[in-house]
């Protein structure tokens, strides 16, 4: 998020656009208030290789709080905004952050976990005055608001520019989150991770380019990509949320270029009524990319039909332990794949650590493409390292058909039952293609004889009401499509699935329901 050069040559062009407010900052602005944010956090006594934290929903001066940190050779961590106090808590006291910076309508949880955070001196809170902010806390946290705290200092860069990065957690689908540490090299803030030169020659990245984001800020995805259309001279467009309507409004209405999405979005969008998608306009739109989740293989099949091949898709962890990707063209002619390994070295293990036979399953190890470690986590760190320490897994599992890389689920989540593995993706991706089901999850809960059987949890479209016979019909729905093995057994319903707006789903939430007083094997 280093705007550089362009804050020079195109001084006027919008650096990013709100999407539902029509609101422009232009480059010059946006140099200006991330030099002055620059200044601030080395007025508080953070130098190079130091970390500050980020809690807010996607809104106007996300961007900048980035920006600051990546040309002050700082560590900025950006947190998924609908964490609780305590869980707020626990990432910042694990991070070693020094300043939070927060949305005023964030301050109430963030005040709650500050509570617990000793080494937060500031808070800085956007969107509000001075006098509407509580006392400093017993601890020695301050609190100002963010825009008066900036007011005052220089627009011109820091003496001292270094480039930053940010450091992200893990989503804590699985457990405890984690936080991704990679060595930063002490390079100027023009020249970043020789990764984001990899990507945005892959994505074909452009100066005029104008790329919608409608995923929330605070993750890897959206960070990257954001980032990288900055320090392209592109436009991004942020949309405040995800709306399936919105969304298609918006690429007619910005002539948006680039996107990138998530398959929970896609599934979305599918599912508008036909006069709605038949009437958006998507003829600006050259490279839309997908990630995050696993796509089901035939709302894949009906998004290429819809928008074009113009469609890519790539696997990589946050940890950055290696990259897959493929294009539309790739994708049709290796149906369910996500790409072939292009970053890093990939063996796929079996349970005794030994390679897994091509089209066999096993769980995903790489010769790592970029360093990382767990910040202050060692035990996780060494958890997900190779016993002579050349390879790290984040514990996917899948296959590998003709050098193209396949998933098929998480470790954590597979299924066994008497005495069959089990890998619940197969199933999920089946029913979310259903007429009726708006999302799903598919999990093992305990049984006497087999030690798990398969349960599927589902959400419904609006109007359909949930019924022993609807579920009796779904159940049916499976048995048509599947073996009856990776069938689910029961079927029920929920108003809403806890999906992460990543696109992620927060299955441990459901599962951990039905193994109370029981061992699930999560960790």
């Amino acid at each position: 998020m280093y705007p550089g050069k362009y804050a020079h040559l195109n001084p006027d062009r919008p650096a990013f656009i709100m999407a539902g407010t029509g609101e422009a900052v232009s480059y010059r602005e946006f140099e200006a208030r991330a030099n002055r944010l620059a200044h601030l956090l080395r007025d508080r006594g953070l130098a190079r290789l130091d970390h500050y934290a980020i809690f807010m929903e996607n809104n106007n001066r996300y961007l900048e709080c980035c920006a600051a940190g990546e040309r002050s050779g700082l560590y900025y961590t950006c947190i998924n905004h609908y964490l609780k106090g305590d869980e707020l808590a626990y990432i910042l006291n694990n991070s070693e952050s020094r300043v939070l910076i927060v949305s005023k309508d964030k301050l109430a949880v963030a005040s709650t976990a500050l509570a617990e955070s000793p080494a937060i001196t500031l808070c800085l809170v956007v969107g509000a005055s001075d006098d509407e902010l509580p006392e400093k806390l017993a601890n020695g946290t301050e609190f100002r608001s963010f825009e008066a705290a900036v007011a005052d200092y220089p627009t011109t860069p820091i003496e001292d520019e270094a480039l930053g990065t940010p450091m992200l957690y893990s989503s804590g689908t699985t457990g405890r989150p984690k936080g991704i540490m990679r060595p930063l090299p002490e390079n100027e803030p023009a020249d970043c991770l020789p990764l984001y030169h990899f990507l945005m020659d892959l994505w074909q990245y452009r100066e005029d380019m104008i790329y919608l984001s409608p995923a929330p800020l605070y993750h890897s995805a959206p960070q990257a990509a954001t980032g990288l259309t900055i320090r392209k001279g592109g436009t991004v467009v942020i949309m405040e949320k995800f709306d399936p309507e919105d969304y298609l409004r918006y690429v007619r209405e910005y002539q948006i270029s680039h996107s990138q999405l998530v398959p929970t979005m896609f599934s979305r969008m599918l599912k508008l009524p036909q006069d709605i998608r038949d009437g958006a306009d998507l003829s600006s739109l050259e490279v839309a990319v997908h990630a995050a989740a696993p796509c089901p293989a035939k709302v894949k099949e009906q998004m290429i039909e819809w928008w074009g091949p113009i469609i890519h898709e790539y696997y990589g962890a946050t940890e950055g332990l290696g990259f897959a990707a493929l294009n539309s063209e790739e994708w049709l002619a290796n149906r369910g794949s996500v790409g072939k390994v292009i970053l890093g070295e990939l063996h796929v293990l079996d349970e005794d650590g030994n390679p897994c036979p091509e089209g066999v399953p096993g769980e995903l190890w790489f010769k790592t493409a970029t360093e990382f470690s767990y910040f202050n986590n060692a035990a996780k760190t060494e958890e997900a390292t190779s016993s002579d320490g050349s390879l790290s897994t984040v514990g996917d599992v899948g296959y590998l058909k003709n050098g193209y890389l396949y998933l098929t689920d998480r470790s954590t989540f597979m299924i066994i039952s008497g005495g069959v593995n089990i890998y619940p993706q197969e199933t999920e991706d089946l029913l979310i293609t259903h007429p009726k089901i708006a999302d799903a999850a598919v999990f093992g809960v305990p049984n006497e004889d087999l030690g798990e059987e398969v349960k599927a949890v589902v959400q419904l479209m609006e109007g359909i009401e949930p019924s022993p016979a609807l579920a009796d019909e779904l159940m049916a729905f499976c048995i048509e499509n599947l073996s009856r093995q990776k069938s689910p057994r029961s079927i029920d319903f929920e108003d809403e699935l806890p999906r992460l707006p990543t696109g992620k789903l927060y299955k441990r939430l459901l599962k951990d329901r039905y193994w109370q007083n029981h061992s699930s094997g999560i960790v």
